[in-house]
């Protein structure tokens, strides 16, 4: 199985401040690193350290040549990344003492995907891989319809959320990822029940919670990890890329998930994004306290 993953690429510049920034309101910061991020990105590089086999299908400007080398030294198939006559996606993150954080995303070559790029990259695919999705990217209608075209499973993580955009997704994925608020929203929208969407597997996290998973009219719950949380920026993304690469191993949803939240417990721990990822073996040799589950 291989995982086609349409997804953004950006630089992420992290700054760490005394408190989130209210409106009006002028901060210092007190550091300031630059990293590569992108949920996308973020994804891609959590399947290829979970011992997954991932294409990138991306876009960058001609300043991020670093972002798909970088990928590339991950584990990240990257020929299908583009280099575009436009910026290379950035987002400017403000992460608070207690790990809580602000996001603010410039989309640039990520928005300007055409469907030349998607279709030379899903001809590739089959009835044995799947096609990951977010919204940070346009695109997503026509590579589902083409993905389903030849037979290949849909994945699709639905943030940053917008109702109405994830409406029209939703109901073609095969696994939908969603945090709690998202799901009530998506229900609203839909004025349906998440076991009313007909999609066979949906997965809702719940942060420090844990997560759900919805299969049918079945509900499982799975307990977090503990965690001295640091950085919680990129940890979604680190659940959902582990979740891919271990049902590309062969595992269960539920094993999926045990592994995928270790990892991200983890993920919360650091400071930055998809170059602080965990890697499989960190994951597996990792002493988890047993105090919420």
């Amino acid at each position: 199985m291989t995982v086609f993953n349409l997804g953004s690429i950006n630089a992420d510049y992290t700054y760490q401040v005394p408190h989130l920034p209210q409106p009006g309101e002028t901060l210092a910061a007190s550091s300031v690193t630059r990293g590569l991020g992108g949920k996308g990105a973020n994804m891609s590089v959590a399947c290829a350290r979970a011992a997954g086999r991932v294409f990138h299908i991306g876009a960058i400007g001609e300043d991020g040549a670093w972002a798909r080398d970088r990928l590339l030294e991950y584990g990240v198939d990257t020929r299908h990344i583009s280099v575009l006559d436009e910026p290379t996606g950035h987002a400017i993150i403000s992460v608070d003492p207690e790990g809580e954080n602000s996001i603010l995303i410039l989309p640039g070559a990520n928005v300007e995907f055409t469907e030349q790029m998607i279709a030379a990259a899903i001809c590739e695919g089959g009835p044995q891989d799947w096609l990951l999705m977010q919204n940070e990217t346009n695109g997503l209608q026509e590579a589902t319809d083409m993905a389903k075209q030849v037979g290949m499973k849909v994945a699709y993580a639905a943030a940053p959320f917008v109702a109405k955009d994830a409406a029209q997704v939703a109901p073609l994925a095969d696994l939908l990822f969603l945090n709690e608020i998202e799901a009530q929203q998506l229900e609203g929208e839909m004025n349906t029940t998440l076991s009313d969407l007909l999609i066979a597997d949906i997965i809702v996290t719940k942060g420090g919670k844990g997560c759900a998973w919805h299969h049918g009219d079945e509900v499982t719950e799975f307990p977090s990890y503990p965690a001295e949380v640091i950085d919680t920026t990129g940890a979604g993304d680190t659940f959902t890329g582990y979740v891919m690469a271990s049902l590309d191993r062969g595992m269960t949803i539920p094993q999926a998930i045990d592994l995928a939240q270790r990892a991200a417990s983890l993920m919360v721990q650091r400071l930055g994004t998809a170059d602080v990822i965990p890697d499989l073996k960190e994951v597996q040799d990792a002493s988890f306290g047993s105090s919420q589950r």
